[in-house]
């Protein structure tokens, strides 16, 4: 009964023997393996950008900080949402790789609104020389909390950010987590909603450890490479990462464990939505579900070695009906056996 983190499950078996049919004899070092040829002319394709430039790294840090250091300047400020993963979960990361770069947290939510998007842009840029100047636009699809930007509420904040010339950065770690919940395309969720750059998540979807950043004006693509090698993240054995990366998009890989993934949290949602001690803090989109449930059901879930995380509140109290809010994660492999079982000791 694992719902910590679709970081922590198990990687793809088609993907593992896709590493291990690369480590066979040599191939040329730092991107210049032919697998890697795959892999971009593969992401062109599945994101209608023939121009693209495709670039590889090993993790969802490394790819958000990057691609907003080539995007944006020292002196800027990144507008992101206050619970973005760049804001909370990266060590300060991007302000590093950007060489200064401030973020400015917009809202107060892990949804950004245009209207709080376009007062915090106009914050900015008040006191000339001493203040930060306008940077990038980052948002996260799947966010979070679990939520789902609509095409339409992406090409909104792409629009206000085009109208002061700001680039828009997409944190994807759960790209196709967010792509199957709409029913898109990769094209209809990125540069035809005002897009200029993603972070196109592999990790958390069944790959050992790789995510794609692409830029879809190519005219960044020399600044990325420079700093990719200057940050440390160019392997030289890259053809590592291209196995894993040609694997997850091979017979729409990623896709499919997508959707598995986001099945077994509609599964888990609608047992739980059948308790009446169960509530939800909003409507699970995803593969990620936010919901109270009394400190009692917590603690026979523990004892039962069920992993997750205690969004709010803590076990420690005298009251076992006291709601505590709880964040369960499904990746694609938790079996539907699991979910039943979590269902049932939650229940009582």
């Amino acid at each position: 009964m694992f719902f910590a983190s679709d970081n922590a499950g198990p990687a793809h078996p088609q993907v593992m023997q896709a590493l291990m049919d690369a480590n066979q004899g040599y191939a040329m070092p730092y991107g210049s393996d032919p697998i890697m040829n795959d892999v971009r002319a593969r992401l062109r394709e599945i994101f209608e950008a023939p121009e693209a430039a495709v670039y590889l790294v090993a993790t969802g840090t490394a790819a958000n900080s990057l691609a907003l250091a080539t995007l944006g300047q020292p002196w800027q400020t990144v507008f992101c949402s206050p619970v973005a993963h760049i804001h909370e979960d990266e060590c300060n990361a991007p302000e590093f790789y950007s060489g200064g770069a401030k973020l400015t947290l917009v809202g107060d939510s892990d949804k950004i609104t245009a209207e709080a998007l376009r007062g915090a842009i106009l914050a900015e840029e008040t006191r000339g020389v001493h203040g930060p100047q306008r940077g990038p636009v980052s948002i996260t699809n799947v966010t979070e909390r679990g939520r789902v930007y609509t095409c339409a509420e992406i090409a909104a904040l792409s629009a206000i950010a085009k109208e002061h010339g700001l680039p828009v950065h997409l944190d994807g770690a759960r790209f196709a987590n967010a792509l199957v919940a709409l029913g898109c395309t990769a094209a209809e969720m990125t540069w035809k909603a005002g897009v200029d750059a993603v972070s196109f998540g592999g990790t958390k979807n069944g790959l050992p450890g790789v995510e794609a950043v692409i830029f879809f004006d190519p005219a960044k693509a020399w600044e990325f490479e420079l700093r990719r090698k200057r940050g440390a993240h160019l392997f030289s054995k890259h053809r590592y990462l291209s196995a894993q990366m040609l694997a997850f998009l091979t017979d729409n890989l990623w896709l499919h464990s997508a959707k598995r993934a986001n099945a077994n949290a509609a599964r888990l949602t609608d047992g739980l939505k059948a308790m009446p001690t169960a509530s939800f803090l909003h409507e699970p989109q995803a593969n990620m579900v936010f919901a109270n449930l009394p400190r009692a059901s917590h603690k026979r879930l523990h004892e039962a070695g069920a992993a997750y995380y205690i969004w709010s509140g803590s076990l420690e109290g005298d009251d076992p009906s006291e709601p505590l809010a709880a964040r369960l994660v499904c990746d694609w492999s938790i079996g539907h056996d699991q979910i039943d079982q979590f269902l049932k000791i939650a229940a009582g």
